[in-house]
C-alpha cells in the first residue's frame, strides 16, 4: 500500500556488519638515533642555560648585598666599627701614649698593639666585606707618629745631623706611599720655661754684687746654648718641612689634648671613604656643598627665581650681590632674552647690563658700583651664542 503524502520511507540500517569493526590506532613515529641525541642535546643546553642564568642572578644578588653592606659600613656611626687602631708598643712607654690608648678605648675604637715599622707610630686597618673572600682588612694610608719633645727640639735646630726633613725622609723610606703626620707635646711649655729663665737671669743680673754670678751665667749660657731653640728657628724649620715634604706637625699642651686629637684623627680616617664618595659630584670643578642639593621648585614655580640667581652666580667673579642686582632687573631668562631682542645692535646688547647698580652693605658703610661692561658681555654671549666651544672669559 502507498504511504501517505509527507511521510518518509523507513530508514534502512546504516551500519553494516563489516563497518562495526574499530579503526586501528595510528602508529607512533620511530625516531632515529641521531634525532634522539639531538633532542637530548637541546634539552641539556636549555637546562645549562637555566642554570647559568640562575647562577648569574645569584651572583648579582650577592654583589648588590655586598655593595649595600659596603655602603653601610662607610656611613658615619657605622664606619667606626670597621676600623682597628694599631699602636706601636714603644708608644705606650712614652709620655702621652697611655692617654692615647685610654681616649681611643673610651670612644669604643678597637685597638691592638703590634710592632710597627716606625717607633711610636699609629696606623689603621679597615675591615672590608667581600663576597668572594669574606672579610678582609686593608691598611689605611695615614700614619701618625708621636715625637718626643727633646727629639723634636734637637731636629728643629740648624746644623744638626738629623733634621726634621731627614727624619721624614727616613720614615718615608720605611713607609712608601703613606701619608705622614707628626705630633709633639709640650712645645709651648718649653718656650714658657725659656721666658721664665730669661726673666730670672735678668733679675739676677740687675742685683748688685753679682758680677761673678753674671760671668758664670754667661759661661753656662754659652755651654747650654746648643739645647735652646728659639721660636723663629722652629718656625723656619716647620716652613721648610712643609714646603719640601708636605708633612705638618701638630702641637699639644697636654697629653689629654693629644688623646683627643688621636680620637678625632681616627674618626677622620674612618669617615674618609664616605666623604670622598659624597664629594664626588662628577664635575671637573669644585662644587660648593650648599649647591649640591640644588634648589627646590614646587608646582607653582616657587624657587625658580633662586635658580636663576644661582645660574648667574656660576659666572666667574660674580658675587651674590651682583647676581641679585641682575635678577632684580630681569627676573627670568626669558625677560632678559626679550630685552636683548629690543636692542638695535650687538654693541648695545653687550652693554645692556653694564649700568645696573650693585648695592653692598647698609648705612654709612654702604657702597655702590655697576655691573660693568665685561660681565655684561659675558652674560650676553652665554644667553645668545650657539657655539658650545666659545670661551666667555679669556682671563678666567
Amino acid at each position: 500500500p502507498a504511504l501517505p503524502v509527507g511521510q518518509d520511507e523507513p530508514s534502512s540500517p546504516l551500519v553494516s556488519g563489516a563497518s562495526t569493526e574499530a579503526s586501528p590506532p595510528p602508529k607512533k613515529r620511530q625516531y632515529s638515533q641521531r634525532e634522539r641525541e639531538a633532542v637530548c642535546q637541546a634539552a641539556w643546553e636549555r637546562r645549562k642555560e637555566r642554570e647559568a642564568k640562575r647562577r648569574l642572578q645569584e651572583e648579582e644578588k650577592e654583589r648588590k648585598r655586598a655593595l649595600a653592606e659596603t655602603l653601610k659600613a662607610q656611613r658615619p656611626g657605622e664606619c667606626q666599627k670597621y676600623i682597628t687602631v694599631v699602636l706601636d708598643p714603644a708608644l705606650l712607654q712614652v709620655e702621652g701614649g697611655e692617654q692615647i690608648l685610654r681616649a681611643l678605648e673610651a670612644a669604643n675604637y678597637s685597638c691592638v698593639v703590634e710592632n710597627q715599622a716606625v717607633p711610636c707610630s699609629i696606623t689603621w686597618r679597615r675591615k672590608t666585606v667581600s663576597s668572594q673572600m669574606g672579610d678582609e682588612r686593608t691598611e689605611e694610608l695615614n700614619v701618625l707618629v708621636l715625637l718626643g719633645l727633646g727629639e723634636f727640639l734637637s731636629m728643629a735646630q740648624k746644623g744638626q745631623k738629623m733634621t726634621l726633613q731627614s727624619y721624614v725622609a727616613h720614615v718615608m723610606e720605611k713607609l712608601p706611599g703613606k701619608i705622614l703626620a707628626l705630633a709633639v707635646v709640650g712645645v709651648e711649655n718649653y718656650f714658657r720655661s725659656l721666658r721664665v729663665q730669661s726673666k730670672q737671669r735678668l733679675q739676677q743680673a740687675a742685683a748688685p754684687g753679682n758680677q761673678e754670678e753674671q760671668r758664670k751665667g754667661r759661661k753656662r749660657k754659652i755651654k747650654d746654648s746648643g739645647l735652646e731653640l728659639t721660636r723663629m728657628d722652629m718656625e723656619e724649620a716647620l716652613v721648610d718641612l712643609q714646603l719640601c715634604t708636605q708633612v705638618q706637625v701638630s702641637f699639644f699642651d697636654s697629653c689629654e689634648e693629644l688623646g683627643e686629637y688621636a680620637t678625632m684623627f681616627t674618626k677622620a680616617v674612618a669617615e674618609a671613604p664616605f666623604k670622598r664618595e659624597r664629594e664626588d659630584t662628577g664635575f671637573s670643578f669644585y662644587l660648593e656643598k650648599r649647591w649640591c642639593g640644588g634648589v627646590k621648585v614646587d608646582h607653582s614655580g616657587k624657587g625658580l627665581l633662586k635658580v636663576w640667581n644661582r645660574q648667574i652666580q656660576q659666572f666667574n667673579r660674580v658675587s651674590p650681590a651682583m647676581a641679585e642686582a641682575i635678577v632684580s632687573a630681569y627676573p627670568s631668562p626669558q625677560l632678559l632674552i626679550q630685552a636683548y631682542g629690543k636692542c638695535s645692535s650687538d654693541q648695545e646688547r653687550e652693554n645692556m647690563l653694564a649700568n645696573i647698580p650693585v648695592h653692598r652693605g647698609e648705612g654709612v658703610t654702604a657702597t655702590s658700583r655697576r655691573i660693568g661692561p665685561e660681565l655684561s658681555r659675558r652674560i650676553y654671549l652665554q644667553m645668545t651664542s650657539h657655539n658650545p666651544d666659545l670661551r666667555l672669559d679669556l682671563t678666567g
